[in-house]
């Protein structure tokens, strides 16, 4: 992943069990292990919480 992605420290992936292996790609709204390749698409709040 290139650009923006930045690694997530401290966070292990369930399915490997591998530690500090997750990529975050706000752009693409995604998280990839580095490990098993696999990725994940994550929800995003348009709102951001600002509704009162």
């Amino acid at each position: 992943m290139p650009g923006l992605a930045h690694f997530l420290e401290g966070l292990r992936y369930s399915t490997c069990l591998t530690l500090n292996v997750l990529r975050l790609d706000p752009v693409r709204a995604l998280v990839e292990c580095t490990e098993c390749c696999q990725t994940a698409l994550i929800a995003t709040d348009p709102d951001e919480g600002r509704t009162a």
